[in-house]
């Protein structure tokens, strides 16, 4: 029986050793093959017109993310104030900056906690502004029903990124690459 014990702890010690090495590049890959592409669409919808666009939202940046304030003003955005453009330029940027510096890891602890919030604010958004309280897109936990839209598929979300913020990039990322130019320039 001892034999069979070192036997398993053998092989489990060698799949945790390639696990530490393979899970935060699978984790990555899963961010990426899932929701890079997401939310980079989502931000291209945001942009103004031309070069400058970056700089000038459009109405539809607005209607997502201040929706009940965008109608009190009858869609008329110049009667939003300068907390309302920074607050959609911000949240535009984040969706292209973020989910590129999880993609090739490079400071993923903060991108991944920073998508976290993304995805909090995103979902009280649907939730408040969109009035997405429906049973099929709010969804409930233990439920039987793993198919909505808020609570099921973004906890899947929040989870791979809270496994990149809990265990970083791993070996393959820009953040490993910095980290071992870091550990070669420290003098022994």
């Amino acid at each position: 029986m001892h034999a069979l014990v070192a036997i398993h702890d053998a092989i489990f010690d060698f799949v945790e050793k390639i696990g530490d090495w393979l899970m935060p590049l699978a984790a990555r890959f899963v961010f990426a093959a899932t929701l890079l592409f997401y939310y980079w669409n989502s931000g291209l919808t945001k942009l103004g017109d031309g070069i400058f666009g970056i700089f000038s939202p459009s109405i539809g940046a607005y209607s997502q993310i201040f929706p009940r304030q965008l109608e009190a003003v009858t869609y008329d955005v110049s009667q939003l104030g300068i907390f309302h453009w920074a607050v959609v330029m911000a949240g535009t940027w984040a969706e292209f900056i973020l989910p590129l510096l999880v993609l090739i890891g490079l400071g993923t602890r903060l991108a991944s906690l920073g998508m976290i919030g993304f995805v909090v604010v995103q979902s009280l958004t649907d939730v408040v502004g969109h009035g997405a309280t429906d049973a099929k897109t709010l969804g409930a936990w233990f439920d039987r029903f793993p198919d909505s839209v808020i609570l099921d598929q973004r906890l899947f979300w929040v989870f791979v990124l809270s496994y990149l913020v809990l265990k970083g990039a791993g070996a393959v990322s820009v953040d490993a690459i910095l980290r071992n130019r870091r550990a070669q320039m420290v003098p022994a």
